[in-house]
């Protein structure tokens, strides 16, 4: 399967979430700043791909080539600007996807007006996530879980693989809060495929297959489902 490229506007508090979070699952992100300063953070944190533009000009906006991307993702800091900046690129490219952030219903609004595709709300975001585990938990968006990083915590799903350091176990055998993580819920593949809170009370077996919810710090989530993968002991 080729690797999605995501073309990412800004590098700022919250494109510096995003765009680290995209890079950890796999993505490949190039980063476009017009500030030298966060051209340069992101250039000694490792991303490959940073160009140094004026946004505000059409031509150099053309001159990345979006079309070479699967996603174009705006997260300037100025909301005013991001706005600006979803026009422009919407208008030059109107049939690209193009995913937004807001800080508020205003400029929600705004931002769908100007043609983003699909906008986060950084305040609902959070509200979204759990809702959409309480209902659908596999494969809520990706971007939302690293939009709640701004608020420090967020939930994680992950797929037991074989021979993880969870299979076989009973729930309560398994020490999550030795890994920093607090375990939501599951779907138990063998009791079928509905989403079920630890809450409950039922001890389950852990199985490859299966699927955990997890909460914790962004890092920590990170660094425990890796951790999953590996074989042997805690």
């Amino acid at each position: 399967m080729a690797v999605k490229r995501i073309l990412l506007f800004g590098y700022g508090e919250h494109g510096k979430h995003i765009a680290g979070g995209l890079r950890e699952d796999g993505y490949e992100v190039t980063i476009v700043e017009e500030n030298e300063k966060r051209f340069d953070d992101a250039r000694r944190d490792g991303f490959a791909y940073v160009h140094l533009i004026d946004m505000s000009k059409d031509e150099d906006l053309e001159a990345l080539s979006p079309q070479r991307f699967d996603q174009l993702v705006c997260v300037m800091d100025d909301e005013h600007y991001n706005v600006f900046l979803t026009l422009s690129l919407h208008s030059l490219f109107p049939e690209l996807s193009i995913v937004a952030i807001s800080d508020s219903i205003h400029t929600t609004t705004k931002l769908k007006m100007a043609g983003a595709t699909k906008v986060i709300d950084l305040y609902e975001a959070s509200a979204n996530k759990i809702h959409n585990i309480l209902n659908r938990p596999v494969a809520t968006e990706l971007l939302e879980d690293f939009v709640m990083s701004r608020q420090g915590i967020s939930f994680m799903e992950m797929h037991i693989p074989p021979r993880s350091i969870l299979e076989g176990k009973k729930i309560s055998e398994f020490d999550f809060a030795k890994y920093d993580v607090l375990l939501v819920g599951m779907i138990d593949i063998e009791h079928g495929h509905g989403f079920e809170f630890v809450t409950s009370g039922h001890d389950h077996v852990l199985n490859a297959g299966d699927t955990i919810v997890c909460m914790g710090a962004v890092e920590k989530l990170r660094i425990f489902k890796k951790r999953l993968s590996k074989t042997g002991g805690e």
